[in-house]
């Protein structure tokens, strides 16, 4: 399936949009958006007002935007398959959240629409289903310094872009200036998503090279850490499985890693955490979150670190999945 670009922009009010490209979502087995209001205004770091979400291929950031602004629907970009899907706070959390599907359909363009945060109660499609607070959520980027965790919280500009094909959907975010103790860089995640699977490619790249780039699962009551090698000892998991939904119901989060790529691997009260080794080269893991309500989903521990196995058996071979 082909996608169209349409070239024409839309200036509205600190922000930058690119009206969103035709895809048929009906039949679609992936699925990327990212969605903002452009007819109310800023009040502070709220935007008030607004009728109408719109659909946008990419987007930069209003300068006013934090967390809860209301300006983006689901305050972010999100990404799906037939069976799962994921958002990005895009902000100074800068953490990835779950939502647990209940169908395989596409749900996103549904999602927020009634009210900001309607997706916290369990509806016919499913509901976001990870607890992220003050924690990494699941494959999401950080940097660790010196026994704490640093965020997003002074960066110049950031762009979001999202795109749609027959074989992926994907987003990519470009941090430019981002700044940490006295530390200021660009950098890019992209994320990608496709048919039948769970799991999301991340691939992160940093202009300068710097200690503590990290990426991680967050930590939750009831649940079990599992951690693995690949037979050649190339790739590992580190995965955590039990009742850790906000449902509450049963929960398995992963991270498919190189291990050449981690410099150490960090246990703290909110995070299990996976610290990069500097580098301004590309580097690719794999994020995955399964959901025992998923349709014919994976609803135990066996079938989960069976699943587990299973992939990381195909990076042993492949190097890739």
């Amino acid at each position: 399936m082909k996608t169209k670009n349409i070239i024409a922009s839309l200036f509205f009010l600190g922000s930058i949009a690119v009206s969103a490209q035709k895809y048929d979502i009906k039949t679609a087995k992936t699925y990327a958006e990212i969605s903002a209001k452009t007819d109310g205004k800023w009040e502070g770091r709220k935007y008030k007002g607004g009728t109408v979400f719109k659909n946008v291929d990419r987007l930069k950031l209003a300068p006013e935007h934090t967390d809860h602004s209301f300006d983006i629907r689901y305050e972010g970009p999100g990404w799906e398959s037939n069976r799962i899907g994921y958002r990005l706070y895009l902000d100074w959390r800068n953490a990835i959240d779950i939502f647990g599907k209940k169908t395989s359909e596409m749900i996103l363009p549904k999602v927020g629409q009634d009210n900001f945060d309607s997706y916290h109660e369990m509806s016919d499609w499913g509901a976001d289903i990870l607890k992220a607070g003050k924690a990494i959520g699941i494959g999401s980027i950080d940097r660790y310094l010196d026994n704490e965790k640093l965020h997003f919280r002074e960066v110049d500009s950031t762009i979001a872009t999202v795109v749609n094909k027959s074989t992926q959907s994907g987003v990519k975010i470009d941090y430019y200036g981002w700044k940490t103790a006295s530390d200021k860089i660009d950098f890019t995640s992209e994320l990608t998503i496709k048919p039948d699977q769970l799991y999301t490619q991340h691939t992160i790249k940093a202009s300068k090279e710097i200690k503590g780039i990290c990426t991680g699962i967050a930590k939750q009551k009831n649940t079990e850490l599992f951690k693995k090698d690949s037979k050649n000892k190339k790739w590992a998991y580190i995965a955590t499985y039990g009742e850790q939904s906000l449902v509450p119901d049963k929960l398995g989060m992963a991270i498919f890693y190189q291990k050449g790529t981690i410099e150490n691997n960090v246990e703290t009260d909110l995070d299990y955490l996976l610290v990069f080794k500097p580098t301004t080269k590309a580097t690719t893991f794999y994020l995955l979150g399964a959901w025992e309500q998923e349709v014919n989903g994976i609803k135990s521990k066996e079938e989960f670190v069976k699943y587990l196995d299973e992939k990381l058996e195909i990076l042993n071979k492949k190097g890739k999945m």
